[in-house]
C-alpha cells in the first residue's frame, strides 16, 4: 500500500513542512544579507507576479539576479513582510527558465565566489 505523502511526512528527523520552513528562512536570510551589503552583480528582489504577470494565491516569488543567472523560490505570502528591505519589482520579467538543478548550481557558484 502506498502511503500518502504530506507536509507532515518525515524522514525520521524532519517533516517536509520543517524542511520547507528552513529553506524559506535561509533564503530570506540570504536575500537580506545580499541586499544589506550590496554585493556587486547580485540584485535581490521580490514580486507577487511571475514572468507572465500571473499571481499565485498565497505565494510570492523572491529571487536574485546574479552573474551566474537567476535564483528564485516561491515563498508563502506571510513571508512578504519579513523581507521589508528587499526591493519589490512589478513582475519576474528576467525569468530565464531555470530549474531546481540550475538553482543549486548557481548557489554553489556563488558560494565558490565568496
Amino acid at each position: 500500500m502506498n502511503e500518502q505523502i504530506t507536509g507532515e511526512t518525515s524522514d525520521g528527523y524532519h517533516t517536509f513542512n520543517e524542511l520547507y520552513e528552513h529553506r524559506h528562512t535561509l533564503f530570506a536570510l540570504l536575500l537580506y544579507l545580499v541586499n544589506d551589503i550590496q554585493i556587486t552583480l547580485v540584485r535581490p528582489w521580490k514580486t507577487r507576479r511571475n514572468q507572465d504577470g500571473e499571481i499565485w494565491e498565497g505565494w510570492f516569488i523572491a529571487g536574485m539576479d546574479t552573474m551566474h543567472g537567476q535564483i528564485s523560490y516561491h515563498l508563502p505570502a506571510e513571508w512578504w513582510e519579513r523581507l521589508p528591505d528587499v526591493p519589490e519589482i512589478e513582475r519576474n520579467a528576467t525569468y530565464d527558465g531555470h530549474s531546481s538543478d540550475d538553482v543549486l548550481k548557481r548557489l554553489r557558484l556563488l558560494l565558490g565566489a565568496a
